[in-house]
């Protein structure tokens, strides 16, 4: 794994409904995200929160979506940085904002990942599946729509960036989904995105799903995009977040998933979205998204200490 970070703010929320997650990155650098990576031995360049243009000439149909011009923008900036970060010899973590980044993040890795001549892969860490189209939402948030943008499903021609290159809906797979729309399951089956929800990982568990995807991964010689959404977690245990749904991810197995990604080795790129400071408790979902990151790139059990909260 790069020992080069690169952290990328990405004070996004006009993907979501509920404000707050523009103040993600800097809640995930009070609670030690830098200083705790370096404790670990990675040589870690903080480039500050990335700013934003509206695209102006941009509009869609469906009357539902909200802040589109502002979104597209931030996508736009997001490529730009983090296409160049990569470039620079750097593993670039994007810190959220609200998931409508990877909008961004994504077409980033996976530009400089085909550069390299390597098929991108992704992993999905999230309550949702963010399969909606521009067409087909009816919230109208865009941190629904990131990965039928980024794997180049129908209806974003025109509105966001073009994609030099998509990614391969069976490059995805997403664990912890439990909460799905009608017509994202279609979507999902047809595109033939591998899909854990919460039952599958109760009947088999997080080593036998996750090995296999990762040997899918290595077999390929691929990039490993993580994308880790705190509604991935159990809202007991993170709240802070805008679209709580009971029955998430545990302590263990989040940590679990992180522990295996780094024995891997494969991880190239890295999400942290949508915590959201403002719904947090003493900064206790904060420094649970940093020692998740931290088990990802290497953080051995002995060495957590107690924490009282």
């Amino acid at each position: 794994m790069n020992t080069n970070l690169s952290l990328i703010g990405a004070p996004v929320e006009t993907g979501a409904s509920q404000p707050g997650c523009l103040m993600g990155p800097d809640a995930l650098r009070t609670a030690g995200m830098a200083d705790t990576l370096r404790s670990l031995g990675y040589e870690v360049r903080d480039h500050g929160n990335a700013g934003s243009i509206a695209d102006n000439d941009v509009s869609h149909d469906n009357d539902a979506i909200r802040n589109l011009r502002e979104t597209v923008g931030w996508s736009r900036s997001l490529d730009d940085i983090g296409y160049r970060s990569a470039t620079e010899g750097n593993l670039p973590v994007f810190l959220g904002g609200d998931h409508s980044i990877s909008m961004g993040s994504i077409p980033a890795v996976t530009r400089y990942a085909a550069g390299k001549g390597q098929p991108q892969f992704v992993l999905w860490l999230d309550a949702h599946p963010d399969f909606h189209t521009l067409d087909s939402t009816r919230s109208g948030n865009l941190h629904g729509t990131p990965v039928a943008y980024v794997t180049g499903q129908p209806g974003f021609e025109g509105v966001f960036p073009a994609l030099p290159v998509a990614v391969d809906a069976h490059n995805v797979c997403m664990f912890g989904i439990r909460s799905v729309d009608e017509r994202e399951r279609e979507n999902l089956t047809r595109c033939g995105v591998t899909v854990h929800d919460m039952r599958a990982i109760d009947e088999y568990g997080v080593p036998v799903l996750l090995d296999a995807f990762l040997e899918r991964v290595r077999a390929a010689n691929g990039a490993l995009h993580v994308s880790l959404d705190v509604d991935f977690l159990d809202p007991t245990i993170a709240p802070a977040v805008g679209t709580t749904v009971p029955g998430g991810a545990t302590f263990r197995e989040a940590h679990l998933i992180m522990e295996m990604l780094h024995d891997s080795a494969l991880v190239s790129s890295l999400d942290v979205v949508e915590l959201n400071p403002f719904l947090d408790e003493r900064g206790r979902t904060a420094k649970l998204m940093v020692d998740l990151v931290a088990s990802l790139f290497g953080k051995r059990v002995m060495d957590r200490p107690t924490r009282s909260y």
